[in-house]
């Protein structure tokens, strides 16, 4: 669907130069909007006098992905951009320390970026990164707001490195624009922005091991200062991060094993994808038969399961009220060639060929969790979210010629 707008001008050029109000929610320091076509249409305009028209296509897709720092947002970003075709990189001749990721069809965006206060200022006012305070969630909103109505934005960047809030970069709208971070559902206007959402919820057990393995043998970290770290932002986490999760269209729940009495390395995963029902364009994965409660034991002639095996199950749950759809993973592969056989006994998993879940796993073999029910689901989450995609644009676009055949 092109929307059409039309606008006083200063220079006409391939990025529009279009004056608008002094006011610069959208990030400009100077009186620029630049409008720009998502789709593969090209965007026409009309010149008349001092004035020009600009159309731009159905609009951009947005997507929100929330989890705490060091939970493998990067990974999923990785794997969903993958499913759209295209390496993701920064932009380039930008920011070398920008956090934004740009692909043929997405791009994804850090919402630390909206952090209102540097490093310095959050310790001098005695607040974390986590706590709404130090962001802002007005630019935020306003932002993701005008790129998903195709109007290019002056983000601004927070730099990892030093702590410092630098000078702003360009966002063009894209096809597909992904917000991860810490708040992408703290927000009730962001979160009403959302096409669809999903929440990595690494459990407590999982996360310590998980930072004890990085910061002991990658940074010579002692174990007392592991456990501070994790106590100190505790309570902000519990107070604005986790209970976002009631909010997600999908859930992917990791958790220590149940196959291994008393394992507390973190290294054999239970993972469940939890999915809401009743989510526009989006079917939930089942295993065998929707709405059953199954348990599988796939090991045997056809996957190599080494100890302590593997375990699927499935069934209907209730999750904050709503109600969903859980498929759980316990263990891990030894073979990923081998996934085509749990694979085949999926439905909804929206592959365009036989084995493609199979095939985007070995693709990225070396990403980390690879051989268990994260990357799993990561994947399948991807291939989801890419059917979404397709759906809500096919939509879209067939909604004017409902109208003019009505």
């Amino acid at each position: 669907m092109a929307v059409c707008t039309a606008y006083n001008v200063k220079s006409l050029n391939s990025s529009y130069s279009v004056s608008t109000p002094a006011k610069s929610h959208l990030g400009f320091h100077q009186n620029q909007v630049f409008f720009y076509s998502s789709g593969s249409k090209k965007t026409n305009y009309r010149r008349s006098g001092s004035s020009v028209i600009t159309c731009a296509d159905s609009g951009t897709i947005v997507i929100g992905l929330a989890a705490d720092s060091g939970c493998g947002k990067s990974t999923f970003m990785r794997r969903l951009t993958s499913v759209f075709g295209g390496a993701a990189e920064p932009p380039r001749g930008g920011n070398p320390d920008s956090n934004t990721l740009i692909s043929d069809t997405t791009t994804v965006i850090c919402l630390d970026d909206y952090h209102s206060l540097d490093r310095t200022g959050r310790k001098e006012k005695g607040v974390t990164a986590l706590d709404p305070k130090a962001n802002d969630f007005d630019l935020m909103y306003e932002q993701v707001k005008a790129i998903k109505e195709g109007i290019a934005v002056q983000k601004p960047i927070y730099n990892h490195v030093s702590g410092l809030l630098d000078p702003p970069e360009l966002i063009k709208p894209p096809k597909i624009l992904v917000i991860e971070g810490l708040h992408p559902m703290y927000d009730e206007r962001v979160r009403d922005l959302l096409d669809f959402s999903i929440y990595l919820d690494i459990s407590n057990e999982v996360k310590f091991a998980w930072k004890i393995q990085r910061d002991m043998a990658e940074r010579g970290h002692s174990l007392e200062s592991i456990k501070a770290s994790i106590e100190a932002r505790k309570p902000d986490f519990d107070a604005y991060i986790d209970p976002q999760k009631q909010y997600a269209d999908a859930v992917i729940e990791v958790l220590p094993t149940q196959l291994i009495p008393d394992d507390n390395e973190g290294k054999v995963l239970r993972v469940k994808l939890i999915m809401k029902e009743g989510v526009e364009f989006f079917s939930p994965v089942y295993l065998f038969d929707e709405g059953s409660t199954i348990s599988w034991i796939p090991c045997g002639r056809k996957l190599t399961c080494s100890y302590p095996g593997i375990k699927f199950a499935y069934g209907p749950d209730s999750y904050f009220g709503n109600e969903v759809s859980v498929l759980e993973m316990d263990g891990q592969f030894d073979r990923l060639d081998e996934l085509i056989y749990v694979e085949s006994h999926l439905s909804n998993i929206s592959t365009k060929f036989y084995g493609e879940v199979t095939q985007q796993m070995l693709k990225h073999s070396d990403f980390p969790g690879s051989n268990n029910g994260t990357g799993l689901f990561q994947t399948i989450v991807g291939l989801k979210i890419r059917d979404l995609y397709e759906q809500l644009t096919a939509t879209k676009a067939g909604a004017p010629l409902q109208a003019t055949k009505a």
